[in-house]
């Protein structure tokens, strides 16, 4: 729709989205509203799955800690999901193990953490409606696998982007 003469760009702060860097905070926009949707999705998710009480990143640490079936320690969940602040994923683990969900083994002075059988359980009905409710309508969306592999390329480029940023942006 133009305003005055140029087209009107979808943002969610204007005051950043100067002439020449206007598609960026498009795109900003669009990962701010795909992120509180996909957030919402997994809580939902998780609830009609039977494991209601998880948060977003305890869900993302659950499925990090299944995932291939392989123990893991908390700086490498840590690391794969690239969250700084380990204490958040220690109070998520805290409340994993507390639900059942996950067990913990002493090593040396380590913990490593896997699935138990109810979260690996949890994980495959999470699976399961995820392919019932989420699927279904990607297909309507006509988009092939090739692009969704480019872009989960171009959001993973994006996150060393922004990654490279923050380093700057705590040096000034």
């Amino acid at each position: 729709m133009p305003v005055h003469g140029h087209e009107q760009k979808i943002v969610s702060s204007e005051h950043l989205a100067s002439p020449e860097n206007w598609p960026l905070s498009e795109v900003e926009y669009g990962m701010t509203i795909v992120y509180n949707a996909f957030s919402q999705w997994m809580v939902r998710c998780a609830s009609a799955s039977g494991i209601g009480e998880l948060a977003v990143l305890d869900i993302l640490i659950l499925h990090n800690i299944n995932h291939r079936g392989r123990e893991k320690r908390l700086n490498d969940i840590a690391f794969m999901l690239n969250i700084i602040d380990t204490h958040t994923v220690n109070y998520a683990i805290k409340k994993l193990l507390k639900l059942e969900l996950v067990v913990g083994s002493k090593r040396g002075k380590e913990i490593f953490y896997a699935t138990s059988d109810k979260g690996r359980a949890a994980c495959e009905e999470y699976g399961r409606v995820r392919e019932q409710c989420l699927l279904d309508g990607l297909k309507l969306l006509d988009v092939d696998a090739d692009e969704l592999v480019k872009l989960a390329a171009t959001l993973r480029s994006m996150s060393g982007l922004y990654d490279q940023a923050s380093r700057a942006a705590a040096s000034l």
